[in-house]
């Protein structure tokens, strides 16, 4: 009678076989409905749970980001040794890098021309605030060096990460044989970050929750109204670069179908949405790019590298916009010259955005490089957040065009395994890396 019963209740095992995007979908719907609850009723500890819940999900994805991505720039540099090629392909990646984001920063600059998105907010400059850091040329440049091993982690200053572990990477390569033993123990531990943090993503309904609840719950829909064209114009050139400039370059460059890469690439642009960490959705990113036939030795170099560099949301789209919009709140004209700064500034400062949640050092690089007011920062640091989301989708979505595009011209793309890649299930079983694999 037991035993009928235990085999007839339905398992959890079962319930965690809902999609992911599914999963996701219900954690936004309800992160909305008790956001909008919490701040319609004043319901003051559904607010401070909602941002526990958010900030915790977060919490744990950073708390992996500094060793994640040491050994995950390490490993994938020393891995291009197992491709034929590998200078052509660093290079080509690259390439396809800069011209993905110059096609961005030039739908931002038009988008931005076009609306006027800083005209009719009723703000003025009295209403910014200079940010306490900001960021310059000689702080970029100077920045990438470290002065110690430890305070780049501590401090989780990506960017001296990466310079860390590329020279590691470089070093290891030089030394060959010598340093197996270093580069055994390195995949070892890449995959046990690897594990941990795929618990964490299958949080992620939950953290949506919070984040979206939160969202909700802090800033309401007033917020949004005032800064209503510049928010549309961040969703509306982040969904133009996704789902036509992407999706035409697959189509005319890699001859490959859009459909069949949004079917592979969703989960890890839902993550993304969410999330708002390119760098914490790296693992499902790279899961994703091989489910769509990009080679794993290539993929574990590819992903890492665009996680940390390739920000067409963040460091193409919007400082392109947000310069626009703060030039006009302080009544200040740009010409070409400016523009085609900003289009600069996108395509050589991306990596000052490191892969981390909001885009705040990208757009002060880009104000302090036009000469722009610090103060203009200050006005859409409230509103970062829901931009964020849309913003890092796209990042991420661009993480996985360009090595398709890449593999595809190389002639390296498994074909048949792209045409057959079905919506990429969450499955932790399947999670089986040997470079930056999730």
């Amino acid at each position: 009678m037991s035993v009928s019963s235990a085999s007839s209740a339905p398992s959890f095992t079962k319930y965690l076989k809902v999609p992911f995007w599914a999963q996701i979908l219900g954690g936004l719907v309800l992160g909305v409905l008790l956001g909008w609850l919490a701040r319609s009723q004043d319901i003051s500890w559904l607010v401070t749970t909602l941002e526990k819940v958010g900030d915790t999900f977060i919490g744990l994805l950073k708390l992996a980001v500094a060793p994640l991505v040491f050994f995950a720039i390490l490993v994938s540099i020393t891995n291009l040794r197992k491709v034929n090629n590998a200078a052509r392909l660093a290079s080509r990646t690259l390439l396809w890098f800069m011209i993905t984001s110059l096609i961005a920063v030039a739908i931002g600059l038009v988008i931005g021309l076009v609306t006027n998105p800083g005209s009719g907010t009723g703000l003025t400059p009295a209403d910014g605030a200079k940010p306490e850091h900001t960021g310059s040329w000689i702080d970029f440049l100077t920045g990438i060096v470290p002065t110690d091993v430890i305070t780049p982690f501590t401090e989780l200053n990506v960017l001296q990460i990466v310079f860390m572990a590329a020279v590691a990477g470089i070093a290891a390569l030089q030394l060959g044989e010598k340093a197996q033993p270093i580069l055994n123990l390195s995949e070892s531990i890449l995959e046990l970050l690897q594990k941990a943090l795929w618990w964490v993503i299958r949080l992620a309904p939950l953290g949506t929750v919070g984040l979206i609840g939160k969202a909700i719950a802090t800033y309401g829909w007033d917020l949004i109204g005032k800064y209503a064209t510049f928010t549309a114009d961040i969703y509306v050139g982040c969904a133009l670069v996704m789902f036509v400039v992407y999706p035409t370059l697959l189509a005319t460059v890699a001859k490959a179908s859009p459909l069949q890469f949004f079917k592979g690439a969703w989960p890890a642009i839902q993550l993304a949405f969410v999330s708002r960490s390119s760098v914490g959705t790296m693992p499902l990113t790279q899961k994703v790019t091989e489910r769509l036939g990009v080679p794993k030795e290539y993929a574990s170099f590819a992903v890492p590298f665009g996680a940390t560099t390739k920000m067409d949301g963040c460091a193409a789209i919007y400082p392109a916009i947000a310069a626009i919009f703060v030039a006009q709140i302080f009544d200040i004209q740009l010409g070409v010259g400016d523009y085609l700064l900003i289009a600069f500034v996108s395509v050589v400062g991306s990596a000052a955005t490191a892969g981390l949640t909001g885009a705040t050092v990208m757009l002060t690089l880009t104000l302090s490089t036009l000469g722009l007011p610090m103060e203009g920062v200050g006005l859409l640091l409230a509103i970062d957040p829901i931009l964020d989301m849309m913003r890092t989708a796209t990042n991420v979505a661009g993480q996985v065009v360009a090595p398709l595009i890449v593999s595809a011209r190389e002639g390296i793309l498994d074909r048949d395994k792209f045409n057959s890649v079905a919506s990429a299930p969450v499955d932790v079983d399947e999670q089986k890396p040997v470079a930056v694999a999730a």
